[in-house]
């Protein structure tokens, strides 16, 4: 049987309850609030576009044995659900092949910026970088690159992108990996990047589901528990995550922490009711890295993959499946419906992105920088091999990654200064200028020193190079026998003010970092304290501009920082926000400083004037409140700019704004009904495909244990059992297993209903470059409520953006295409999107509180 421990905590600890959904708003109240249970977990296959995967996929698991969808039978078993255990093959994550019908060990890597842990391969700009720039072109063009490289190294799995944090909490230590404190910027961005990966036969991961918002009180069975109610996680978090899934993604990624009190990894409500009924996810949920609590809550309630395969503490090997999980099918706690149904969404997802041809096995070790090295790192044993093969896999990509390391750089402030007329004595200031000790100083980039290009954790890359913004900045300056002056130290401010005196222009460089709740730096624990400047930003700012005839200021950021001391300053004459650059920082700068990239980027959070500006709700959660904290998420739908606009607040910058050196006219609008306005969608649609079924039958218990004179690799996770003796008798199913959940009206496809993607407006307009340069503009639509409605919806919410380029004197048309969902908002008594009766109106403009064009949307039922 499955050990008495195992049971009680898979199923003590499941946070299973009996709620309905529309009941959790109410009863949102820290500890009392529950999750629904959602039995049994649907199964993969109801899509036409992954029929083909399916059947092949059917052909090949109903060759094999109970243990083959475990593990193969040569000498290397290991499980195809679970891990082999952390450091114990090429990649972080390592699944077990079955040689003998042809399927390979799947190799599952960081992240969603560039392969972690790797050489020769480039270090793309961030999440929230590409986010800045509002160019789905170049979304889709970052992830075509990144693909093509975790291809060439031979990634199967890129665990990336990161939706979730979304930006809940502008101090949260992972925001920076995302797209923006948006749920319609992260989700577009979110999806072309899926497509791009996708499309170089490397399976993207949605992640972290869900509500995954701070790293304080991260991880573990004591986890934060993300109290948050139906309306809100439909509209705002899983809105990216449908956007994933109708894109078409092979790979959901269960996050840490607790929702309404039940572990993301065996909620079945998230899992099963939402992820696989709801929104048709066609592809395998895994466990983030020991974000699984429990072996069978977890298989039932919808994870097919346990990673990196230990347990509860990292690399113990004491696995939560491999073992445990062989005797949980052996005594009937899982059915074998539901094992066929993970492996099968397993090798359905590899065929679908053509894996099974052509695609090269791993070349690089994540453990070594050696070209030989030990075949398994965490055996700590023999034998020896060629683990890395230095195989060069980037391109020229270099040119993409300067180009939107440009294109995401925000100009907030611009007093005549911008662009550089060839000054000649140039003066640059702050450590965030200069190299530091090097870009790889700290593992993970676990530290603010030198320029900030990326933030820290497994979300980071190891650097081939960096570009300093001073080495930029000195390279443009000799084109022209311009001079520069730096001094890299900011706590030398006498020193800062006498040099800035002498200069035509002074530059002034200042960060603030955060990532991972696994390393900490100084006062900053994954989350950060605050949101100041850090290593003394501001005060060498307001040094620099005391002192100087004209100053800039550069700020490199994982998110908001408050401004206050210096962005209003007439000393100040220029602001530019460049986020996360990546490797090709300051060359991309200086493209902006000096002109030959026109500033495009769009700001992808707000930027207030205090943190209290954001909301109560807004600030980590720092201290514990429970013995499993609890955070309720209270503010429901207004997070970042809808806060601001329904207290009405003045941000110091808006969410969407972001300065050019041209002007642009907004004109022209039209306005097009091309679908329906009744209230609900057509009704749920039947299933496109059928899914597989198995004639499956339990092998003897002579059948499970270790072969006649097997020997075992040192600390690698197999699933064969030492003690056979396998007692079947009943298993305590959680509460509702046995009543099989109501199928979602809000489903019925990848992505949901169909008819939540229909096309029921279209608007156009015209927009001019009015100005003497050319330029690009991100017209931006945004949908507001009327005061009729007796439904409470924030004042808009961003529904369209295109950028578009434009040479002086050009006109283009800009088309917005709102769907039903864009328009509808998650009904938690009917359970389904429902258009609002009392009317909707639309404002487009350049930022979310700079408008040049409105409209309203007039229908009637």
């Amino acid at each position: 049987m499955v050990g008495l421990t195992n049971v009680l905590l898979l199923i003590g600890a499941a946070g299973l309850a009996t709620a309905a959904p529309a009941e959790l708003h109410a009863r949102q109240s820290g500890a009392s609030t529950t999750s629904p249970p959602w039995y049994p977990a649907p199964k993969g296959g109801t899509a036409a576009s992954w029929a083909t995967a399916y059947a092949k996929a059917q052909a090949l698991v109903s060759q094999m044995t109970l243990l083959e969808k475990g593990l193969h039978c040569l000498d290397i078993p290991v499980n195809v659900t679970t891990g082999t255990g952390w450091e114990m093959g090429p990649c972080v994550g390592n699944t077990g092949p079955v040689p003998r019908l042809g399927f390979p060990s799947l190799c599952l890597q960081d992240g969603p910026l560039g392969i972690r842990f790797a050489d020769k391969i480039t270090s793309w700009p961030a999440g929230i970088t590409i986010g800045g720039t509002w160019d789905k072109d170049l979304f889709h063009a970052r992830g075509v690159g990144i693909g093509s490289e975790f291809r060439a190294k031979g990634v199967h799995i890129n665990l990336g992108p990161a939706m979730g944090p979304l930006g809940r909490m502008p101090a949260g230590g992972r925001n920076w990996e995302g797209f923006g404190s948006d749920p319609y910027l992260q989700g577009i961005a979110a999806a072309e990047h899926i497509k791009g990966v996708q499309s170089q036969g490397v399976v993207a991961t949605a992640k972290h589901y869900i509500a995954n918002e701070q790293e304080h009180f991260r991880q573990g069975p004591g986890a934060i528990s993300s109290n948050i109610d139906d309306r809100t996680l439909h509209e705002v978090y899983l809105w990216p995550f449908q956007d994933s899934v109708k894109a078409g993604v092979g790979a959901v990624m269960c996050s840490y922490n607790h929702v309404n009190n039940s572990a993301a990894c065996q909620n079945s409500y998230l899992q099963n009711g939402i992820l696989k009924d709801e929104l048709g996810f066609q592809g395998f949920i895994m466990s983030d890295w020991l974000a699984q609590m429990s072996g069978v809550a977890s298989v039932l309630a919808g994870m097919d993959m346990t990673m990196p395969g230990d347990g509860l503490v990292w690399d113990d090997r004491l696995s939560l499946m491999g073992p445990n999980f062989t005797t949980a099918a052996m005594n009937s706690s899982v059915p074998l419906g539901r094992i066929d149904d993970m492996v099968t969404r397993i090798v359905a997802t590899w065929y679908q992105f053509g894996q099974d041809s052509n695609h090269p096995e791993p070349n690089f070790s994540s453990w070594t920088k050696n070209t030989t090295g030990l075949l398994y790192f965490g055996s700590n044993e023999p034998p020896y091999a060629t683990v890395n093969q230095h195989v060069e896999v980037r391109g020229d990509h270099a040119t993409l990654a300067r180009k939107i390391a440009a294109e995401a750089i925000a100009m907030l402030k611009n007093e005549d200064v911008l662009p550089l007329n060839k000054p000649m004595k140039i003066g640059v200031y702050g450590g965030d200028a200069g190299p530091g000790n090097g870009p790889n100083a700290c593992p993970d980039r676990g530290c603010n020193q030198g320029t900030l290009a990326v933030g820290w954790g497994s979300g980071s890359t190891d650097f081939e190079y960096l570009v300093t913004p001073l080495e930029a900045i000195e390279k443009q300056a000799a084109t022209y026998g311009g001079q520069v002056s730096s001094i890299l130290n900011n706590t030398k401010l006498d020193d800062i003010k006498a040099d800035a005196k002498k200069q035509d222009i002074c530059i002034a460089f200042a960060n603030a970092d955060s990532g991972e709740g696994y390393i900490s730096w100084q006062d900053v624990n994954g989350d950060r304290p605050n949101l100041n400047t850090q290593l003394g930003g501001d005060d060498l700012i307001l040094a620099v501009a005391g002192a100087c005839k004209t100053t800039i200021v550069v700020i490199h950021s994982v998110g908001p920082i408050i401004t206050e001391k210096w962005a209003s300053s007439h000393k100040v004459n220029g602001i530019l926000w460049a986020h996360l650059p990546g490797q090709e920082s300051g060359n991309s700068l200086v493209d902006v400083l000096w002109g030959a990239v026109n500033p495009s980027g769009k700001l992808p959070y707000t930027i207030g004037k205090s943190l209290e500006d954001y909301g109560p709700t807004a600030g980590v959660l720092y201290e514990s409140n429970a013995t499993s904290p609890q955070q309720d998420f209270t503010e429901g739908l207004l997070v970042d700019y809808r806060y601001f606009d329904k207290k009405g607040i003045t941000p110091r910058f808006e969410f969407g704004f972001g300065m050019s050196y041209t002007t642009f006219e907004f004109s022209d609008l039209d306005i097009v009904r091309t679908g329906s306005m009744e209230p609900l969608p057509k009704p749920r649609p039947a299933p496109e495909a059928t899914p597989p079924t198995y004639d499956s039958k339990l092998p003897s218990p002579s059948e499970v244990g270790f072969p006649p004179g097997f020997t075992k690799i040192n600390r690698m996770i197999y699933p064969y059992l030492t003690n056979t003796n396998v007692t079947v008798g009943p298993y305590p199913y959680p509460d509702g297993y046995t009543t099989p959940a109501h199928k979602s009206e809000a489903g019925g496809a990848q992505g949901g209903n169909p008819a939540l993607w229909e096309v029921v407006y279209t608007i156009t307009h015209t927009l001019k470059n009015t100005g003497k340069v050319a330029g690009a503009e991100v017209s931006q639509l945004y949908v507001n409520y009327g005061s009729e409605n007796t439904v409470d919806f924030p004042e808009r919410v961003l529904r369209g953006f295109e950028k578009v380029c434009l040479e002086p004197g050009e006109s283009k048309a800009v088309i917005f295409k709102l769907t039903r969902r864009d328009l509808s908002y998650w009904d938690v008594a009917r359970q389904n999107w429902v258009i609002p009766s009392g009317g909707l109106g639309f404002s487009i403009g350049q930022s979310s509180r700079k408008f040049r064009l409105h409209g309203n949307l007039r229908y009637g039922f």
